[in-house]
């Protein structure tokens, strides 16, 4: 089977990588539930009691970034 890409033009730039994390600000926590076996992770950012972004890693090393947001003053 032939691929989808072959005789495509290419372009001269350099290639994508995926963006390293922010370091957390002072007073943030970072918890994780770990379950056992070959399942998803997911992480849970803590801001005192808010929780600020929540992080799944699927078990394939897909990771994805819930930002959770909050009314003003809540």
């Amino acid at each position: 089977m032939k691929s989808f890409l072959q005789g495509k033009r290419t372009l001269g730039m350099a290639a994508l990588r995926a963006p390293q994390p922010a370091p957390l600000p002072p007073g943030v926590s970072v918890s994780a539930v770990v379950p056992a076996g070959n399942t998803p992770q997911i992480d849970v950012v803590k801001q005192g009691d808010k929780i600020m972004r929540i992080v799944v890693t699927c078990s394939c090393g897909e990771r994805i970034e819930i930002e959770c947001l909050y009314p003003p003053g809540q």
